[in-house]
């Protein structure tokens, strides 16, 4: 049976997530996701990352490198993005994915 999501990348996110107060996860989807605050902020679907980058850090995210629009249901999504391994290949790329949707989900009134 093939993995939904790819259990290497999800332990590099649990190594982030484990500093990142009032986090969990939760499988969803076939996907793992990262919560904060109740709120989805990141996680992994095979083996690409889906990060939630809020409304206003939408475009800038997608002008970047490995990155695309995330089509879940086969509409894209707005706010959130899914960016190839090669985009989150050094743990200072990971962080910085991680960094922008915990920022992001920081901003939500908390469930």
């Amino acid at each position: 049976m093939k993995m939904a999501y790819d259990e290497g990348a999800a332990e590099r996110l649990r190594g982030v997530f484990e500093t990142v107060p009032f986090s969990s996860e939760r499988k969803m989807f076939g996907s793992l996701g990262f919560m904060v605050h109740g709120h989805m902020a990141c996680g992994v679907i095979n083996n690409q990352l889906m990060v939630r980058v809020g409304k206003e850090q939408y475009e800038a995210a997608l002008s970047k490198s490995f990155v695309r629009e995330m089509d879940f249901t086969g509409k894209a999504l707005t706010g959130f993005v899914y960016v190839e391994p090669e985009g989150f290949e050094s743990d200072e790329e990971l962080e910085y994915w991680v960094g922008l949707s915990v920022d992001y989900v920081l901003t939500l009134p908390a469930k």
